[in-house]
């Protein structure tokens, strides 16, 4: 009986002992949070100091200029790099959709479609346009004020506010989300722009015969490179012969071998893009020549890492790979 009661009274210690140790996690979790926070932080400053271009090649740059549509720019799939950003169609197309002028990828995304699709003559009164996770950027509504017909999709909002689209503005809830009146007037949006909730991973079947589709950086956000590359194929099934996709997405700067699959964002590689082009043609579709230079100016050398800031951001650290937003354009065959 002794011997049981020992037992029993050395189990209370212990599990007393043990519950005081746990009590003390919190603040042991927080002070090594706190550190790790502050590190960060240092870590940032000193990257800054050694990699940061001089202020003067940055801050109120680039200068808008007068400019119009250029005709040849985008003749292949490029990634963004500091050039696109002091040409004066860049300017053109920053004022035409009141975005302000800075080096900034999402800014290039935008003015990639654009421009694409204007060389191609695309942008007219009665075509038709399908954006895909069009979030609250401005281009249904510019494309809509110049005759265009639109059907902007996003996600279903459950989905959204689940993974923190919601809370950071990257999702459009509902065709009021994405008027700009500055860029469209109501009439006419009201009237060339109707919105419907999609996920990218199961498109319907009934969104067919587009003029052109596009989408900004969704994507990589479908779970795995190989979903990324399924949307792709599935998006030019949306398009009458001829017409026009146009993607921006992440790509992989730093290696053509290692990279990040399977998990909420990926990265793509040269060669995903390359397997892409290949399945794309055998299927008789055509994509424009891949340009991988992603420039040497000194933005583009600039790595930001987060928390990531306004300006410059062309490259940005994730998950210890370099990564910019990369531009393809395919043609539906015939």
């Amino acid at each position: 009986m002794l011997d049981l009661f020992d037992k029993i009274r050395n189990k209370a210690r212990a599990s007393a002992l043990l519950y005081r140790r746990l009590r003390k996690l919190p603040s042991q979790i927080d002070q090594l949070s706190m550190a790790l926070e502050e590190h960060r932080r240092e870590t940032r400053l000193f990257y800054e100091a050694l990699a940061l271009p001089s202020h003067t090649l940055w801050q109120g740059q680039p200068r808008m200029v007068a400019g119009a549509p250029a005709t040849s720019t985008f003749s292949r799939s490029s990634p963004c790099r500091q050039e696109s950003f002091d040409a004066p169609y860049f300017a053109y197309w920053a004022h035409t959709l009141q975005e302000p002028l800075r080096y900034h990828r999402k800014l290039w995304e935008f003015v990639f479609i654009c421009q694409a699709l204007s060389e191609r003559g695309v942008i007219r009164p009665g075509v038709r346009g399908l954006g895909f996770g069009v979030g609250s950027e401005p281009l249904s509504a510019f494309f809509a004020s110049q005759g265009c017909e639109i059907v902007a999709t996003d996600m279903d909002a459950s989905k959204a506010e689940a993974i923190g689209w919601s809370a950071t503005n990257q999702h459009a809830i509902g065709k009021a989300a994405l008027h700009k009146p500055r860029l469209c007037p109501d009439d006419v949006f009201d009237k060339n722009v109707s919105f419907r909730t999609c996920d990218m991973n199961q498109v319907p079947n009934d969104l067919t015969d587009f003029d052109f589709c596009w989408s900004a950086c969704a994507l990589e956000h479908l779970g795995s490179i190989e979903k990324g590359l399924a949307f792709i194929e599935r998006s030019i099934d949306c398009l009458k012969p001829g017409g026009f996709a146009i993607h921006t997405t992440e790509f992989n700067v730093s290696s053509n071998d290692e990279t990040i699959d399977n998990m909420g964002t990926v990265l793509f590689r040269q060669r995903d893009f390359r397997a892409l082009a290949a399945r794309l043609k055998a299927n008789g579709h055509k994509v424009a020549p891949f340009d991988f230079d992603t420039g040497d100016g000194p933005i583009d050398r600039f790595i930001d890492v987060p928390p990531y800031r306004p300006q410059p951001h062309l490259k940005m650290a994730l998950s210890g790979f370099s990564t910019t937003s990369y531009g393809l354009i395919i043609q539906r065959g015939s």
